[in-house]
């Protein structure tokens, strides 16, 4: 028996599978949907930020508002060359008349030395319509605070890169006068007139200059000579395209008053040695019915007081009283009698003051 036992087949083993096994397989299934989740999830955060870096990247640099901060930014540098070199900044005498405005008399303005204070520059707001865009942006000039408008355009592409030009150049004109100067400065920059005006040394003194500047800017006109001079009169350029007056008149300086009265005094001294009745070229005179004995005799009882006041690019002496004395023997034709006469004389002394090309002034006194 124990052989018949030890010759018998085996039994089929039913052993259950080893431990782990089809966990394994399960195992790995779960991991690649994992994976696979994390790769979709970060595919979508990379396109995501993609998303956001291409949009910040426009608004930074290739938007319309990129594109007028750009040109404040240069404004605030006082970059003129590189203000003018901005497309659409340029100008033409044809969308000048079109805005209305004439052809000005210069650009000298359009530099560096003339340009004024430009900070805290920022967009407000930036609304499309079709190809063009308004922007508009917040700023202070010299102190003065400000709102600006621009019209943008969209001209076409570099690459996936939009390119841009102001549809409105934001250049400006302002017409300037100045009263009791040829020369004058704009935010420093000297300038004389008769550089700057088309008729050159001919130039009218009374008729204003047209020049072009930057907007926004703001514009302190000055006069700064040994004759006249003047705080300032600042204005603002703070729109496109638009036209601003100005008028600048000077106050005669003290040493130049002074000046014209020490003339004033020796011109009316000189007449007073003029021994006769109605002194030649002089602003007073004495008349008489009778004949008179001898000699007069003239003095200045009384100078007058001299003020200046600008008269174009000239100056004048307005009317002003003053007083002189004559003595003089009268003889009477009705009897022949003498009388002694000493008495004063009003008058009224103004004159002209011309301002010469080498600095100097010519001054002529005349009669009230």
């Amino acid at each position: 028996m124990e052989r018949g036992a030890t010759d018998a087949a085996p039994e089929a083993s039913h052993a259950p599978p080893a431990p782990g096994a089809p966990a394994r397989r399960r195992s790995r299934g779960g991991r690649l949907g994992r994976d696979l989740t994390v790769i979709v999830v970060i595919t979508a955060l990379v396109l995501a930020g993609l998303a956001v870096a291409a949009t910040l990247a426009y608004r930074e640099f290739y938007s319309p508002s990129a594109f007028v901060r750009h040109y404040l930014h240069l404004l605030h540098d006082n970059d003129a060359a590189g203000a003018l070199a901005v497309p659409g900044v340029a100008i033409d005498s044809a969308e000048l008349q079109a805005a209305g405005l004439e052809t000005p008399d210069s650009d000298a303005l359009l530099r560096a030395a003339a340009m004024g204070s430009l900070r805290d520059v920022s967009i407000v707001s930036e609304v499309s319509d079709g190809d063009v865009t308004t922007v508009i942006a917040e700023y202070d000039a010299g102190g003065v605070p400000g709102t600006v408008t621009f019209e943008v355009e969209h001209t076409g592409w570099i690459g996936i890169a939009p390119t841009w030009a102001f549809a409105t150049s934001p250049l400006a004109v302002i017409d300037l006068s100045v009263e009791g100067s040829m020369e004058f400065a704009v935010n420093g920059f000297e300038i004389d007139k008769r550089q700057v005006s088309p008729d050159g040394v001919d130039a009218d003194p009374t008729a204003p200059i047209s020049m072009l500047v930057f907007s926004p800017g703001l514009y302190s006109v000055s006069v700064d000579t040994a004759i006249a001079a003047t705080p300032g009169v600042a204005v603002l350029s703070d729109a496109p395209l638009t036209e601003v007056p100005v008028t600048v008149a000077a106050e005669p300086t003290e040493e130049f008053v002074e000046v014209v009265q020490d003339r004033v005094e020796d011109f009316l001294t000189a007449c007073a040695t003029q021994e006769v009745l109605q002194p030649t070229a002089c602003p007073f005179g004495y008349t008489v019915d009778d004949r008179i004995v001898g000699l007069p005799s003239w003095s200045i009882a009384e100078q007058p007081a001299v003020t200046v006041e600008p008269d174009g690019a000239s100056w004048k002496i307005p009317a002003t009283e003053a007083v002189a004395r004559i003595d003089v023997q009268i003889q009477s034709f009705f009897d022949g009698s003498i009388r002694d006469v000493s008495e004063e004389v009003p008058f009224l002394v103004t004159g002209t003051i011309t301002v010469l090309p080498d600095g100097t002034a010519s001054i002529v006194v005349g009669a009230g």
